[in-house]
């Protein structure tokens, strides 16, 4: 007995003395329990909206009122012309328009009927069929109450049209998700298992003491992969095209350039797990629970990012695959131009200089110390 209690004892010392043990024993359910519990919801919350008023009465004043005072809208501005409102829907800033027409109060009053036109970004069928249902519920419950007493029957039903996606298919909102994810995994998690191969070969040493520089060796590691992501990349966009009837409503060029950037940002965060771990079980740990997990739940992918708690969509904005995601409805879906994803094209490229240099100085400093 004395002999079975010092084998538990000493792999209980074992796994205290391995700090990344500690941490996906102890840690990763906590991680995973915050994650399901606040990011995988179907409700919609914080909506952001614009309000298109042509009236601007007291019927229509308090019907804006009651929806910025639920939780499931935020009115984030009042437009004053149709360019605005499309420049909003265009940059994403806003999910739906609520537009008021003119003597909205007067034609209700004494016609018993009046214009309310809900126009929604229906990229993500499901968030646009919520939304609205959410809408026009509250509208149709406002006009109620306001008309609470009154002899003459009103009937007021908002107008829906549903852009960039009028027939509500589902493909139109996972393509570019798929995108996101597939060439996460591609590039970070099988670059990082590929040099990490090396190191437990014993054959990385030997090719560091080649004439060949450090950082030559690291690159043409990499090139493979870089290049399998540029066919699928293609393969994707050729199925998303003709086999799913996905749009290319965009700049081809402009989708292209920005998938490369987002390549780019995969391979480097691959180099930097390369860099911190020493086998290719740490390493599929590790691409698995910090690169797949929050690409398929924060990123926007499959849930809304502005139903998520505060702490969340600030950690969201890290995610290189959010921001690629983004890109990519605008340019394929939405057919926006160049100057509505300058946002997303930028954070990328600071993401791969962040990358960059934090990869290459890891990379340095631990070949030092070897």
């Amino acid at each position: 007995m004395k002999q079975f209690l010092a084998f538990v004892k000493k792999e209980f010392y074992h796994i205290f003395r391995d700090t990344r043990t500690m941490l996906i024993l102890l840690g990763m359910p906590i991680v995973q329990i915050i994650l399901f519990g606040f990011a995988i919801t179907t409700e919609v919350k914080n909506t952001r909206i614009a309000v298109y008023d042509l009236s601007n009465d007291v019927v229509t004043q308090q019907i804006i009122q009651r929806l910025q005072a639920n939780t499931y809208f935020t009115v984030v501005e009042s437009v004053g012309s149709p360019e605005r409102m499309d420049e909003l829907m265009k940059a994403g800033k806003v999910s739906m328009v609520v537009v008021f027409d003119a003597d909205f109060e007067s034609n209700m009053l004494h016609t018993g009927e009046a214009a309310i036109q809900l126009i929604v970004d229906a990229t993500d069928p499901n968030q646009a069929t919520t939304i609205t249902n959410y809408a026009t519920s509250i509208i149709t419950q406002s006009i109620q109450e306001m008309t609470t007493g009154y002899s003459a029957s009103f009937t007021i039903l908002p107008q829906t049209r549903m852009l960039y996606n009028p027939q509500m298919e589902g493909a139109y909102n996972f393509v570019p998700g798929v995108m996101g994810l597939i060439l996460m995994l591609i590039c970070a998690m099988m670059t990082s298992i590929a040099i990490v191969r090396e190191k437990e070969k014993g054959s990385m040493e030997i090719l560091l003491a080649s004439p060949i520089k450090p950082i030559f060796i690291i690159i043409a590691k990499a090139v493979p992969y870089f290049t399998l992501s540029m066919v699928n990349l293609v393969t994707i966009l050729l199925l998303s095209f003709f086999v799913l009837k996905v749009p290319i409503a965009g700049s081809l060029f402009l989708i292209i350039t920005g998938s490369l950037l987002f390549i780019l940002v995969a391979l480097l965060l691959g180099l930097l797990i390369s860099n911190l771990v020493q086998t290719q079980v740490a390493a599929m740990l590790i691409s698995g629970m910090a690169l797949m997990m929050p690409t398929m739940l924060l990123s926007g992918m499959m849930f809304p990012i502005e139903s998520m708690p505060a702490v969340l969509q600030w950690f969201s904005s890290i995610i290189p695959a959010r921001w690629y995601i983004e890109m990519i409805r605008k340019l394929m879906i939405q057919g926006v131009s160049g100057i509505y994803v300058v946002k997303e094209f930028t954070v990328l490229i600071v993401m791969i200089l962040v990358l960059l240099t934090i990869s290459l100085k890891t990379f340095k400093t631990r070949l030092s110390s070897n």
